[in-house]
């Protein structure tokens, strides 16, 4: 009986093993089969490796945009899309225009969910328009389209005319600093103090706050926005996991945002609120709009609030910053592209009395297509994803996209092609004039997406951008640092493109006349 007891209480200690082995086992030989999924299908790809799909380096040896890219080149002419292996899903990246068109646009019902992972239950300030699906993600995009329209963007330019007005008498007194040393020399990092910038405009009109980061480079604002994108939560695998069977990591808990980012964003907007539903006070901001949404019936809990005040800020502090950093280096670059653009902007001045207003920005087309030229040669979000909700017959060919393939648009890929934009490493900011915009494609442009799914805050974006471009080329000469790269050299850990060592330019204040 003790020999039979010790043997029970042996094999009690190695049954979990065996059946993990076993269950390990199951695992991978369900993944190795699936990694046969688009040869079995006649659809070109490339051979992947087993845990990185077609994605392995990304982050230490390449960038995110650099498979797709390299992808989209080899392929492009040979079919209407490709097999991909997206960490662990299974995906296809689209080459052809009308294709694309299709699932942005046309068929788009079939295409609403962007499948990316978020958890509204342990982690609810994952729960924003960007991240949320089907009929939670149709109420959320309903509510808040009202927010972002021309009037309401005109209701906001005050403010962030306010913020870049400041930003100016920063720079002068950067500039001024700088003369007496011999730092002189190698200039300003245009990046860091764009940031800033971006972040006292979105401090403002998304949670009516005075950031003063232009002034205190190390204020709470300023840190958690670093940290957003700086820091993860998990490593690549748990991410990848994360992505690719969602109702399994929720089950488990699993959350994205670090915790003291989520508290200090939810702690803002409650506080915040909290305030102004006390005393009565009026803002004209994102957050006023969102607290009006709050008063309906069915309306906003705060958690919802924090987490479209969340993205608001996520996506108009970086991309802005990303995308006004560039537009400099390249203006820096190209002494005769930033003189036209002054010149445009004192003339537009000029009939404003010297003020810059809402409907004189509008009229700055010179700097627009510098705006979208910029978008194009950086495209500060690489790709842009899709769930495929049905089985999706792909036209004019045998292929099938079945239900739950993630379809990936590569927007860099397409924005690089020179197929569509000859010699695409030059800066051309006549590629965006209305005739030869009207020459191309719809979808050869897309830095924004396209179709009911686009980015909801693009015209905000664009004011914030064209504002600060706008006041810093009027009062400002730049040109590059010697120790600025050319080309710049992109950061291969970040999920938006980023130049590795910063932007470092001359800048010179032009007296005012």
């Amino acid at each position: 009986n003790k020999n039979k007891t010790k043997t029970m209480a042996f094999l009690s200690l190695w049954i979990p093993v065996y059946l993990f082995i076993a269950a390990a086992s199951l695992l991978f030989v369900w993944w190795r089969k699936g990694l046969n999924y688009w040869a079995e299908r006649g659809v070109v790809y490339d051979k992947p490796s087993l845990l990185y799909g077609n994605m392995r380096g990304v982050g230490r040896t390449q960038t995110l945009r650099d498979p797709f890219q390299k992808f989209y080149q080899k392929y492009k002419d040979v079919a209407p899309f490709g097999g991909f292996y997206l960490s662990l899903r299974i995906a296809v990246v689209l080459f052809d225009l009308d294709l694309i068109r299709n699932v942005l646009v046309k068929d788009f019902a079939n295409f609403t969910n962007r499948g990316g992972y978020y958890n509204v239950k342990d982690d609810p300030i994952s729960g924003h328009v960007f991240n949320l699906d089907g009929t939670s993600w149709r109420h959320m995009r309903a509510k808040l389209t009202p927010t972002f329209t021309s009037a309401k963007m005109k209701y906001m330019f005050p403010t962030v005319v306010a913020v870049a007005k400041e930003f100016v008498k920063v720079m002068q007194q950067e500039t001024t600093a700088l003369a007496t040393t011999d730092a002189s020399k190698q200039g300003i990092e245009i990046r860091d103090l764009l940031a800033r910038f971006t972040t006292d405009v979105i401090g403002s009109c998304a949670f009516g706050l005075e950031c003063n980061s232009l002034h205190e480079p190390n204020t709470e604002f300023r840190v958690m926005g670093k940290k957003i994108f700086s820091q993860r939560r998990h490593g690549r695998f748990v991410f990848a996991f994360a992505q690719a069977y969602p109702n399994l990591a929720r089950k488990l808990g699993i959350k994205m945002t670090p915790n003291d980012v989520s508290e200090f964003f939810r702690k803002v907007v409650h506080d915040t609120i909290t305030y102004r539903e006390q005393t009565g006070i009026q803002r004209n901001d994102f957050l006023n709009l969102l607290l009006e949404l709050k008063k309906q019936e069915n309306g906003l809990s705060l958690d919802q609030i924090a987490a479209q005040s969340f993205v608001f800020f996520i996506a108009g502090f970086e991309t802005s910053s990303s995308t006004m950093s560039f537009a400099l280096y390249e203006l820096a670059l190209h002494a005769e592209i930033q003189e036209k653009a002054r010149a445009e902007i004192e003339s537009v001045l000029a009939r404003y009395d010297g003020e810059i207003t809402y409907e004189g920005v509008r009229e700055m087309q010179y700097l627009y297509q510098i705006f979208c030229e910029t978008l194009r040669k950086y495209s500060i979000a690489t790709i842009t994803m899709r769930k495929t909700m049905n089985d999706y017959h792909v036209p004019n060919t045998k292929h099938v996209i079945e239900k739950g393939v993630i379809v990936v648009i590569p927007i860099d890929a397409i924005h690089r092609d020179p197929a569509i934009y000859p010699d695409p490493e030059r800066f051309d900011p006549t590629r965006f004039e209305p005739e030869a915009i009207a020459k191309r494609h719809p979808m050869t442009w897309l830095p924004f997406g396209e179709g009911p799914r686009n980015c909801i805050g693009l015209r905000f974006g664009k004011m914030q951008a064209m504002v600060g471009l706008a006041l810093l080329l009027k009062n400002f000469k730049f040109t590059l640092a010697p120790q600025t790269q050319v080309p710049l050299e992109m950061k291969m850990d970040s999920f938006v493109l980023n130049s590795k060592d910063g932007i470092h330019l001359l800048v010179e204040p032009i007296a005012s006349s």
